[in-house]
């Protein structure tokens, strides 16, 4: 109809008109379009370093080197590259977990290292990057990069080695904390130290022949004998009735006894003081006796020592302490203490008056010959890990096991209650 077909063709016309082209979207939306579009770049690859990690407890199998990431410094730290790591008998207690609060594993182990600062945490002063340092870590000094706090870190002179830089602080501030603080060694005294040809014995000796007149007495492994006789006045065979025979030199007895293997000798140790005489333990080396930890060593060594009487003490004129040193640094914040106490040490060193002794390097994966080489007692003065040295002792070079390489990554700025017990070697 004519009316209908009238009606109906606008919208013919309508659907029957072309498209309108599509604009083209503007500059900026279609780089943003292009962006959305393209992958996104991949990160750079983490960097990682080696370290000495202790994955459970137990024989020299559960220490194993493992990569981690580069740690950063905080706030109040500084970062170090590390040169050379200290190796204490304090170490095989920890791998043993002979300890009252034993650290979590995996851990990063060690507690001294020397190297160079790298970069400055903020808020840190005192120290310039490039300076030659000596460190204390509570665990996480074994790594090629160790964050540390600053009030932990010493700028050394440059005439030290970064060996001799590893090998000083455990070993010298005990020595100088025991004698001096301690024991107040004055012109004329007498000294027994026992493992006397260890890091701690021979570092005893030296500061005993910096004060006028001081006899030197010492307990070690017969083939150490030649080596050391020079530093000691007497030298006494480990094992052996050594009280019997400084009796026949010294009947009234000594006046500073320091005693790193307890058990009967700390008996021994107590019955040998003169009157104001001072017994300090700062060990218990004797419950080592095995690769791994030992009940029944634990048990006797302690069963061992007789009941301290207080009258008696004070009946004889005795006095007996003890002394541990990371204890005193992480938990009693004795700081400023330690601090003066490396500052005096060295000078001395500076001076030639002491310098420590160093048995050998080892490589990081040698960690566990040098281990053993401490437990058997065939060291001579301080073992050191070198993280830069290839392996070049008995074996081939070992691929590292990372099978716990996660869990380890981000653990060294962990709070890990120090150990319970000091070094003897």
């Amino acid at each position: 109809m004519p009316g209908e077909t009238a009606e109906t063709a606008p919208a013919e016309n309508a659907t029957s008109q072309p498209d309108e082209p599509e604009k083209p979207a503007a500059d900026g939306e279609a780089t943003k379009a292009a962006e959305d579009a393209a992958p996104e770049p991949e990160a750079p690859p983490e960097k990682e370093v080696r370290t000495v990690v202790l994955s459970g407890y137990g024989g020299i199998n559960k220490v194993k080197v493992m990569r981690r990431s580069e740690p950063k410094p905080a706030e109040g730290e500084i970062l170090v590259r590390v040169k050379a790591c200290g190796l204490n008998f304090l170490d095989l207690m920890v791998r043993q977990g002979n300890l009252e609060n034993p650290p979590k594993c995996p851990a990063v182990m060690g507690y001294e290292c020397a190297g160079v600062v790298e970069a400055l945490g903020e808020g840190v002063t005192g120290f310039e990057v490039g300076a030659h340092v000596l460190a204390l870590s509570n665990l996480g000094a074994w790594c090629e990069l160790v964050a540390v706090p600053a009030k932990h870190c010493f700028q050394i002179p440059m005439r030290m080695s970064f060996e001799d830089a590893a090998a000083f602080p455990i070993n010298f501030l005990t020595a100088y904390i025991m004698l001096f603080e301690i024991g107040n060694l004055k012109k004329g005294k007498s000294v027994l130290v026992h493992s006397a040809g260890g890091g701690v014995g021979l570092a005893v000796a030296q500061l005993c022949k910096t004060v006028e007149n001081v006899t030197v007495f010492g307990t070690a492994s017969p083939h150490k004998h030649d080596t050391i006789k020079d530093h000691f006045d007497h030298l006494f065979l480990s094992g052996s009735d050594y009280t019997a025979e400084i009796r026949k030199l010294s009947p009234s007895g000594v006046d500073i006894v320091l005693d790193c293997l307890c058990g009967d000798d700390t008996n021994k140790g107590i019955a040998l003081l003169k009157p104001m005489g001072k017994y300090v333990l700062y060990g218990s080396s004797n419950i080592v006796t095995g690769e791994t930890r030992s009940f029944f060593s634990s048990a006797k060594a302690w069963w061992q020592v007789d009941k301290v009487n207080p009258v008696k003490l004070y009946d004889e004129n005795k006095t007996i302490g003890g002394f541990q040193l990371l204890r005193l640094l992480y938990d009693q914040d004795q700081h400023e203490l330690i601090r003066e106490t490396m500052a005096t040490l060295l000078d001395m060193f500076s001076n030639d008056r002491i310098k420590p002794v160093i048995d050998s390097c080892w490589a990081f994966e040698e960690v566990g010959e040098a281990m053993q080489k401490m437990h058997d007692h065939q060291n001579i003065g301080k073992l050191i890990l070198d993280p830069g040295m290839d392996k070049t002792h008995k074996t081939p070079a070992e691929t590292p096991d990372t099978s716990d390489a996660d869990e380890v990554k981000g653990q060294q700025n962990e709070e890990t209650p120090p150990a319970e017990a000091a070094a003897k070697e």
